[in-house]
């Protein structure tokens, strides 16, 4: 296949506790309420998008000791939110982030198999892992993984669940398992016959070299942040070429970024609208509380349309609990005050120029352009859409981006098959028995 037919992959992320979403719209609605996942699921299928992708967290983060506004709503089980939208979908896959810290392979590969069966082959999980001691107090284990060890234990997790999904042969006899790991040690009989894909599809989300050697190594997809061509075309090569030790074909994982979009009936509209949207994402609270992650310290004296602080972010600070770290909080300073001073930025300013920038914008015609330009060009296999309204912001985008794509010949019109895999061009795995 050309690379001007290659087809393009599609999924919608529920917008719902992060900074995306504009809460402050009139036309923002529940993050936890069913109506709101029911609307953006029938959205999806009806552009017949591959799957609806749910976020997870298991504690509510913690700002400067303070529950994290966003977070006040609370966070839904995402397997029970998915059971449900089963019921009120046909194609569309139905993808559930699910800790592989904080849970136990029979347990979870159970409920797994049951959403994949309910759904007739549309589950999928999107694994994580977890090591801060913060989280773990929800937990008996407490903190008790070390950092270097969530990775050993979540590819130890995965094949253990497709142990017990291989336990039962394709006609539908269980056998007994047993399994002897570094972290798990169990034995029996699993409850649920083989599922109607074989597995439930495999997702992974982590960037670091150990979180793409672990994609390499056991995902079928890779939902990353490389949002830009150029780095999009880098982090697709490193991964594609790491599946070969591991007797894989390129095909065999869809690399698929997060990425976010504004469609106006121009490009110039478009321009406008997105910088009104990031206003309205980065307000002048949100902007400090962005500015204290990096920084470690209470910055609530600062004025958000000033400069910088010209204090150094403490390292070793706790004031926000419950995120993933920024990583060198120093490197990160000093680049966020040399952009500030290059470019004569406020606090605001360089919040809106640093973090979680659109990623598409323009006229649906330009949008449809570039997210084909990105397939064609190998930077991705497609994308997971991250609206910044809720339930509503995917409407726009199937209504006047999806046609343009199915003209285009790079996106189907009709679903060709009943089974996430097929959606994906995965194939069953093979029995191992």
């Amino acid at each position: 296949m050309s690379t001007a037919t290659r087809q393009m992959h599609l999924a919608a992320h529920f917008p719902g506790v992060n900074n995306t979403t504009v809460w402050a719209d009139p036309r923002s609605k529940s993050q936890i309420d069913f109506s709101s996942f029911e609307h953006l699921a029938r959205t999806a299928e009806r552009g017949r998008f591959d799957f609806f992708f749910l976020a997870e967290g298991l504690r509510l983060r913690e700002h400067n000791g303070r529950i994290h506004d966003l977070d006040v709503v609370g966070r839904p089980e995402s397997l029970t939110v998915l059971a449900a939208l089963a019921a009120v979908t046909d194609r569309l896959g139905l993808a559930a982030t699910v800790n592989a810290t904080f849970n136990e392979p029979y347990e979870l590969a159970r409920r797994l198999a049951t959403l994949d069966h309910l759904s007739e082959g549309r589950a999928a999980w999107n694994v994580v892992t977890s090591f801060d001691a913060f989280t773990g107090e929800n937990f008996r284990r407490g903190g008790y993984l070390d950092r270097a060890d969530r990775y050993t234990r979540a590819a130890e997790f995965v094949a253990t669940a497709r142990e017990l999904w291989d336990s039962w042969t394709p006609d539908g006899t269980p056998r007994s398992f047993t399994h002897r790991g570094q972290h798990f040690a169990i034995e029996g009989e699993f409850t649920v016959p083989r599922s109607p894909q074989g597995h439930p599809v495999v997702i992974q989300a982590g960037d670091s070299p150990d979180g793409r050697e672990f994609a390499a190594s056991t995902a079928d997809i890779v939902f990353t942040r490389h949002g830009t061509l150029e780095s999009g075309r880098e982090f697709y090569a490193d991964v594609k070429a790491r599946l070969a030790k591991y007797g894989r074909e390129p095909g065999e994982l869809k690399i698929m970024p997060g990425v976010t979009f504004v469609l106006g009936d121009s490009d110039a509209e478009a321009q406008e609208l997105a910088a009104e949207i990031r206003l309205q994402q980065v307000s002048p609270q949100n902007a400090l509380l962005a500015l204290e992650q990096i920084w470690g310290r209470d910055l609530s004296a600062y004025d958000p349309d000033g400069p910088l602080p010209d204090i150094d972010p403490d390292p070793g600070s706790s004031l926000v609990q419950g995120r993933v770290g920024p990583g060198d909080v120093l490197a990160v300073a000093a680049r966020w005050r040399a952009l500030s001073k290059e470019k004569g930025l406020s606090i605001r300013q360089t919040v809106i120029e640093t973090t979680g920038r659109q990623s598409f914008i323009g006229s649906p015609r330009t949008v449809a352009e570039q997210l084909t330009e990105f397939v064609a060009a190998d930077a991705a296999d497609g994308f997971i859409l991250v609206p910044h309204l809720t339930p509503g912001g995917l409407d726009d985008f199937v209504d006047r981006v999806v046609p343009l794509l199915q003209e285009r010949g790079v996106f189907r019109s009709e679903y060709t098959g009943p089974t996430l895999r097929s959606h994906l061009g995965l194939a069953e795995p093979v029995w191992k028995g």
